[in-house]
Parts: C-alpha cells; sequence; structure tokens
C-alpha cells in the first residue's frame, strides 16, 4: 500500500492506494507546530482504522509519497519517515525529484510542488492542453501545454480567505457558512455574501480559464479544465468552463511521481 500526503495551508490530505486504486482518504488541519512524533501518533490512529493494516506504525506501507506547501511540516514529515519508516522507500517532492513535466518557469523552484504535482496527474489522466483549477487556501490555475509542459499560472485568494476577510473588515458582516444560497439576489445579508462568495468565484473561474485557454490553444475548445481542491464543489454547478471534477487529483500525482522515482528505478 502506498501512503500518499498533501500537506496544503489549511488543511492536509492523505490517501491509501491499492495499486491504483484510492482505498481510503482522510483530512486533517494542517499545523506547524506538530512535531514529528505528534504526526506519527496522529498516522497511526487514523492507518489503524482500516482494516488492510495493521496495529503498529509502517505495518502495510510499501512506500510514501509527500508534497507540502508549509516548510515546517516538512521538515517534520521527513523526520517521521526516518524514525517510524526506516524501511520504507519515502519520496518528498522537492528539487531534483523526477516528474516528468518540463516546468516552463523563470524560476522553476519557486512553483509550488503541490501544482507540478496536479500538472503530473492532469497530463497523465487527460492530456494537454489542459488547466487545473484547485480551491485551496488560494485557489491557482495551472496551465499545461499540448506537450505535457508546465507553462505557468493564476494565484487568487481563495474563498475561504474571502469570507474570513469580510468577516473581519466588514462593520456590519461576520462570518458565515459556506453554502449555496436560494437564489443570486439574497433576501437576507447572510445568502447576500454566500451569493458573493459562489456566484462570485464561478465568474472569476470563468474568466481567468477562457483567457488562459486562448493564450494555451489555438482552439480554446481543445483545452481540457479539471477541477480539485476541497472547496470544488461549492461553485461545480455553477462555474461553467469546468469540464472534470477530480477530488483526488493531487494523491493521484503523488501515485504518479513515487512509481517514477521507486517502483521504476
Amino acid at each position: 500500500m502506498l501512503l500518499t500526503i498533501d500537506v496544503g495551508n489549511t488543511h492536509t490530505v492523505l490517501g491509501l492506494f491499492d495499486g491504483e486504486e484510492i482505498v481510503e482518504h482522510w483530512r486533517i488541519s494542517t499545523d506547524s507546530r506538530r512535531t514529528a512524533d505528534e504526526l506519527a501518533v496522529l498516522l497511526q490512529g487514523l492507518m489503524g482504522m482500516h482494516p488492510l493494516l495493521g496495529d503498529e506504525l509502517g505495518d502495510g506501507i510499501d512506500g510514501i509519497a509527500i508534497c507540502s506547501t508549509v516548510p515546517a511540516v516538512l521538515h517534520e514529515l521527513r523526520e517521521v519517515t526516518r524514525r517510524y519508516y526506516g524501511d520504507v522507500p519515502a519520496i518528498l517532492v522537492e528539487p531534483g525529484i523526477k516528474t516528468g513535466v518540463p516546468i516552463l518557469m523563470d524560476n522553476p523552484k519557486e512553483v509550488g510542488a503541490d501544482r507540478i504535482i496536479n500538472a503530473v496527474a492532469a497530463v497523465e489522466l487527460y492530456g494537454g492542453p489542459a488547466i487545473v483549477v484547485d480551491f485551496g487556501t488560494a485557489t491557482t490555475f495551472d496551465a499545461v501545454s499540448a506537450r505535457g509542459e508546465y507553462a505557468g499560472g493564476v494565484i487568487a485568494p481563495g474563498i475561504e480567505i474571502s469570507v474570513e476577510a469580510l468577516g473581519v473588515r466588514g462593520a456590519q458582516l461576520r462570518k458565515i457558512e459556506l453554502a449555496r444560497p436560494r437564489s443570486v439576489i439574497g433576501k437576507n445579508t447572510v445568502e447576500a455574501m454566500q451569493a458573493g462568495i459562489v456566484y462570485g468565484f464561478a465568474g472569476q473561474v470563468d474568466g481567468v480559464v477562457n483567457r488562459m485557454a486562448r493564450e494555451l490553444a489555438d482552439d480554446p475548445d481543445d483545452v481540457t479544465v479539471i477541477a480539485t481542491g476541497g472547496l470544488a464543489p461549492m461553485v461545480l454547478g455553477e462555474a461553467s468552463a469546468i469540464d472534470e471534477h477530480e477530488p483526488w487529483l493531487t494523491l493521484i500525482g503523488l501515485r504518479l511521481v513515487y512509481e517514477r522515482n521507486v517502483s521504476r528505478a
């Protein structure tokens, strides 16, 4: 079994693969203060509930693949793999790791590991040209060329950041539940804010994706648009530019990178 770990700024998503099939997944909060020992206990608690894994930490795990946008957490996870999974092959996505995706950026090292991993999975599953829209702490748009190259992208404030900013900076506004309102025209303050978030972000996705697609391909209709990330369901039914929804895109990309660096080494 392969354990994949995607550490984002807000949440960490873990997936367990049996071959190409994801058989279990978990989502936990990202806390840069957690030590390696605390992370090991957390992993043991989560995986101890799965019937295919043993009671001891590491039982049933044949490989580990990790990407992180939080350096402090990556450091502790590196220690977890060393202390608790010493005999298990582990891949931490960082410069030098083979991904199979050329990066056409001024400084390839500044691109988030999760964005490159998403591009790897997009090429494998859908081919190029493609655009990946990842709804996380930030909403990122990543372009993949017809030749499978990472061509660049767009970074915008995420849905949760926007909701929090409204609650903090608006004198008569407050934090609200992220939910689809009854209609676009809100009948109260909460619904008005929900409409602004849901339909505002749907409009943003359509506008940005359409502009990117015109730059990325001679025929914009040839571009496949893939949505991923924990907040993607909020706008899936409203953003007409989205073609596919793959909630485990990053985990699938981690599996592919693991195979390219360990299984085929």
